[in-house]
Parts: C-alpha cells; sequence; structure tokens
C-alpha cells in the first residue's frame, strides 16, 4: 500500500481554483500579493514561542482585498431579511472565495522557497522563521475563530 501524501496548501488552492473555477475567476498576481505584506516584521517571538499581539494582527491580506471582502460580507448580512437562502448561498461562496486566496498566497510563498530549494539556492533560517511565524500566526487564528 502507497504511503499518503500530506496535503499542503498548493493542494488547498489547486481543489478550490477547480471547484470554483466555473463560479468565479482565478485570482491573478495581483489579488493575491507577494507574500511580502510584511510579514514578521517587527516580532520578537521565536519560531516555537508564543505569538506576540502585534504577529496575531498582522493581516493576512493586502488591505485592498480585505476591504472587499469586508464590503462584501456587510451587503450579504443586509440582504439577509429580504433573502435569508440566497444570503447564505452567497456567504458560503465568500468565505470558500476567501479561503481559496489565502491558501492561494501561502502556496505562492511555499512555492517561491522551493524554488529556491530546487536550484540548489540557500534560503537564509531568517526567511525560514518568517514562513514559520506566518505559517504559526494563521493557525493560531484559525483555532480560536
Amino acid at each position: 500500500m502507497a504511503a499518503e501524501r500530506e496535503l499542503t496548501t498548493s493542494d488547498l488552492a489547486g481543489a478550490a481554483d477547480q471547484s470554483r473555477a466555473d463560479a468565479r475567476p482565478e485570482p491573478d498576481a495581483a489579488d493575491v500579493g507577494d507574500g511580502s505584506n510584511g510579514a514578521g516584521q517587527g516580532s520578537t517571538a521565536t519560531a516555537t514561542g508564543t505569538a506576540t499581539a502585534d504577529e496575531t494582527r498582522e493581516p493576512l491580506l493586502p488591505s485592498d482585498q480585505s476591504e472587499r471582502f469586508t464590503t462584501r460580507w456587510q451587503e450579504i448580512q443586509a440582504g439577509f431579511v429580504d433573502e435569508p437562502q440566497q444570503s447564505v448561498e452567497q456567504a458560503d461562496a465568500l468565505v470558500a472565495d476567501l479561503m481559496q486566496r489565502l491558501a492561494a498566497i501561502f502556496a505562492q510563498e511555499r512555492e517561491q522557497l522551493e524554488a529556491q530549494w530546487a536550484q540548489g539556492d540557500d534560503v537564509s533560517t531568517e526567511d525560514l522563521r518568517v514562513a514559520l511565524m506566518r505559517y504559526r500566526s494563521f493557525f493560531d487564528r484559525l483555532l480560536v475563530t
């Protein structure tokens, strides 16, 4: 029996792309961002320590994307009185879109690191620490939300 491979953020982003391809366009590079939205800057936490208040408040999306999602959520919520079923369906689609975009951001960051490894380039411990801190921060937020 073959050993199962662990699920990655790339898998999530790809699965979301396929399942939503007919409903919404794939996020372009401008929507996904370059993954350099300041992650880990100003934080004094170690890669294995507890997240600082600044780190857990680090936005996962660029502010323009976050604002678009917030505005759309407010529209959906306002429409609940007149169309409750449609509002729930739209909320599901919005959450799925948000999850897809987050998975795409993390997948892009991982692909950049893997590309460096594949070329034989050394990835600095600091780059890896920052990446691990972003994963931990996101993981912690998912658990407390």
